[in-house]
């Protein structure tokens, strides 16, 4: 099956071109390793994306004037860094902790799998992620992006209707000429709700092994999405990439 009239994907990042769970984890257990700190890498990986929605709709309502994703995720580290018994930090180092949201490591197949949908289609993200935060992601970990598009562009985080139509005027491109792809399916539903085009990922490890807060993965996607794939090499086949 191919839709004609695509002429670019905008993909989401945290969970469906990354592994943040595995990423951050790695990371913290190294930390707790460094530091002699007995404390579940997993767990906090968990709570600190855990504050990750909740901070957005605290800027959405205006409970917060606008700031970004890394300050979001320092409020939270912040409150974690207590929580967890883990003290003794400088301030460069807090920093250099709270950046390692740039540093998230991609899913097996996913470099291989975006040159393959690079070769037929402009490829973006379209993530809540600044473009500092993309920019620095994408040069570290060889993601072979044509632009990084992030929700901040346009002044709402994702979901809000507003990221995914700034998107395609700054693409140059009408809503259905975009196909959205994530692992989130309320993602794909508000993309489509603007007009995008819609694929759906499975990422059946977003979320580890059952250590954590064990959340389930999104596997079921919808009916109604234009493509369902286990990857994007599938996608990739998919639509004759």
């Amino acid at each position: 099956m191919s839709i004609p009239d695509v002429k670019a994907l905008t993909f989401d990042v945290f969970g469906t071109v990354v592994d943040w769970r595995g990423s951050v984890s790695r990371e913290i257990a190294g930390l707790a390793d460094e530091r002699g700190l007995d404390l579940d890498a997993d767990l906090f990986a968990d709570e600190w994306r855990a504050g990750y929605g909740p901070g957005m709709n605290k800027v959405r309502t205006g409970e917060w004037p606008w700031i970004g994703i890394d300050a979001i995720h320092r409020r939270r580290l912040d409150e974690l860094l207590v929580q967890f018994g883990v003290d003794g930090l400088t301030e460069e180092e807090t920093d250099h902790l709270n950046r390692i949201w740039h540093r998230l490591d991609p899913w097996p197949e996913t470099v291989e799998g975006l040159t393959r949908l690079k070769s037929k289609f402009i490829i973006s993200t379209l993530s809540n992620g600044s473009v500092a935060l993309l920019t620095n992601m994408a040069k570290r970990a060889g993601l072979p992006w044509d632009c990084v598009l992030s929700s901040e562009l346009s002044g709402h985080y994702k979901p809000d209707p507003e990221s995914y139509r700034k998107a395609a005027e700054l693409l140059g491109l009408q809503e259905g000429e975009v196909m959205m792809v994530a692992a989130h399916s309320g993602d794909l539903r508000a993309a489509a709700g603007t007009g995008l085009r819609t694929a759906f990922v499975k990422r059946p490890d977003e979320f580890g092994h059952g250590t954590g807060l064990a959340r389930t993965p999104d596997l079921e996607g919808d009916p109604s999405f234009d493509f369902t794939a286990n990857g994007f090499t599938d996608l990739a086949d998919q639509l004759g990439c």
